[in-house]
């Protein structure tokens, strides 16, 4: 048997195999429940390098790099505009901008509507890199961007925590790690593209053909944050990505807006754990402060900062190179710097939990049904089983 990733019966679906793979046979598809999983459908033309296998953070029981020394910030731009418009405070786009000014194209992960994903992508100028601001909470594919990277030059790379462990891996492999500035963030799970692709069609039927879609929307607030809006082109007010300054100052109102706090289906499907990848159940080892970046980013929840609406970053430089970068960014920023206990509350500490209807939820996701009704049947009849046990922690804790 050839020594490639078909050897491996799961895996976080990075595709970073396919940049590394040098006879170009490796290719990333999606699986049949929803998730980008590597292919090789020509193993004739494997030449056994194993490369694919030394890269691919799944097949590694240890993150890339050992984090002894880690500086932990709360952060936000000082631009009220990025503030506003980024899911948190801000700090990841100021990150981009700061590299493209100093000679970096930045790697960034924007939606795109023609093939209703997002999808990681190349910017070299700070407009290019505006459709990578906010959220995307659904699985990014990575091969082509990835395949267009020149080693040789220099890059901000922007991804999840298994994204980038492999990333790590394979600049180290070809020593080119000094052109590279490596970011991630705290990373709740990646659900079943299947779920995406019911809430879109769903989405569709009500506004029409989709040409905007987002994630977080801090109208509300950054505590109520959880919003899918989306524009349509048959509506009167299409958004468009193409004027930056335009965008930074844009207070039109979407044409479809959803929120997490009024029960939006997304994410009580996201959010409850119905439908993660396998591996963010068993396999992920990017909790806290495990990380093969540089800097890893988030939403800093907490005591210290839950009267903050505006929004505010956790900020953790762990490489010399990190450090740097925000000592870099002092000026379009503001950086606190707090404890680790501080930084990380509410953060999760561990593996999501895996309810036991999962299988049976991403079986009904390939099926007619619409997501009310998966959700009405299948998982409310579910949570009813603790619902008893839910009322007495709550008497408890009122007691």
């Amino acid at each position: 048997m050839k020594k490639n990733i078909t050897c491996l019966n799961n895996c976080y679906g990075c595709g970073v195999c396919v940049k590394a793979c040098p006879t170009k046979i490796i290719s990333l598809k999606e699986t049949s429940d929803g998730f980008y999983a590597p292919i090789i459908q020509e193993q004739d033309k494997c030449i056994d390098c194993g490369l694919c296998l030394r890269i691919c953070a799944f097949n590694h029981d240890a993150v890339a790099q050992d984090n002894t020394s880690t500086d932990s910030y709360a952060a936000w731009s000082n631009t009220p505009t990025v503030r506003e418009h980024c899911s948190s405070g801000g700090i990841g786009f100021e990150i981009g901008r700061w590299a493209i000014d100093n000679g970096y194209k930045s790697v960034g992960v924007r939606y795109n509507p023609q093939k209703n994903r997002a999808e990681h992508y190349i910017a070299s100028t700070v407009e290019d890199y505006m459709p990578s601001v906010g959220s995307k909470y659904i699985p990014s594919y990575t091969a082509d961007a990835f395949d267009k990277i020149n080693l040789k030059e220099k890059y901000l790379v922007t991804g999840t925590p298994c994204q980038i462990d492999s990333f790590r891996r394979l600049i180290r492999q070809h020593r080119k790690e000094d052109n590279f500035i490596l970011l991630d963030f705290f990373c709740h799970g990646v659900p079943s593209l299947l779920l995406w692709d019911k809430y879109s069609a769903e989405l569709k039927e009500k506004i029409g053909n989709i040409s905007y879609a987002s994630w977080r929307n801090k109208s509300t607030g950054w505590h109520d944050s959880w919003a899918i809006n989306a524009d349509s082109t048959d509506g009167s007010n299409p958004s468009e990505w193409s004027d930056f300054y335009d965008l930074m100052t844009d207070e039109r109102k979407h044409t479809y807006n959803s929120r997490m706090s009024a029960g939006d289906l997304f994410y009580r499907f996201f959010f409850g754990h119905y439908c993660l990848n396998m591996c963010c159940h068993k396999s992920c080892k990017y909790k806290m402060e495990s990380s093969a970046a540089d800097i890893r980013i988030g939403d800093l929840w907490g005591n210290k900062y839950k009267l903050d609406d505006a929004g505010v970053n956790v900020a953790l430089a762990f490489t010399a190179r990190g450090k740097q970068v925000l000592a870099n960014i002092q000026k379009s920023c503001t950086l606190v710097p707090e404890p680790l206990a501080v930084s990380t509350e509410g953060q999760m500490s561990r593996c999501a939990p895996m309810p036991t209807i999962r299988e049976k939820v991403i079986s009904q996701l390939r099926s007619n049904k619409t997501l009310n009704e998966i959700n009405s049947g299948l998982i409310f009849r579910y949570n009813l089983r603790f619902l008893p046990a839910r009322i007495i922690n709550k008497i408890k804790r009122t007691l």
